[in-house]
């Protein structure tokens, strides 16, 4: 059976648009102005949002600290902030390249998928502790080690730093040293 030119035709521009169609959902460039459009919008949020918080504890033991310093705040949130970003355009070419098997593309998902909750434990850390009385906080979770920084002119105190280390244990379970550190304000 023989198909008219029509057809051929017809068969032959649909299929060309379901080929194009795919190339422009997976493209990377694609996925990396959707990723930069998230980034902008998460440091718009935490811009706009009062929480930053740093806590460390090993083995049931707390360590508190002084720090000194606006200017050391800022750039430990800016240097969180760019490493993150690093990674998660990482992941997003790893599961964008359809070179790599469907289980190495689901891990980096998975692990995209981990970065985000751990931000979004950080900022929900961050309100908490300021809600407890504090002026600022920063929250820097790595692996299985947290860093709160507290700034506030609050008496500094070993119990205060383990209120704040409970929450931080009750809200990341798979933490195992959570360090509290205490800056004052200016």
């Amino acid at each position: 059976m023989l198909l008219k030119k029509q057809t051929v035709w017809l068969l032959t521009m649909l299929s060309l648009v379901v080929v194009l169609s795919v190339y422009y959902i997976t493209s990377p460039e694609q996925t990396k102005n959707e990723l930069a459009s998230v980034e902008e919008k998460a440091k718009t949020e935490k811009e706009n949002s009062p929480s930053n918080s740093k806590t460390e504890a090993k083995d049931g033991k707390t360590v508190v600290s002084t720090v000194a310093g606006d200017a050391e705040f800022e750039k430990l949130r800016l240097e969180l902030d760019e490493a993150r970003g690093e990674k998660l355009e990482e992941l997003t070419a790893i599961m964008a390249t359809t070179d790599l098997p469907a289980d190495e593309r689901m891990k980096a998902k998975d692990q995209m998928e981990k970065l985000n909750d751990i931000a979004r434990k950080e900022d929900l850390l961050e309100t908490m502790i300021r809600s407890m009385g504090y002026e600022d906080a920063l929250v820097r979770a790595d692996g299985e080690k947290v860093r709160v920084t507290v700034k506030s002119n609050k008496k500094h105190s070993k119990s205060e730093a383990n209120k704040i280390i409970l929450e931080v244990k009750k809200e990341m379970e798979d933490i195992n040293i959570v360090a509290v550190e205490f800056q004052p304000s200016k």
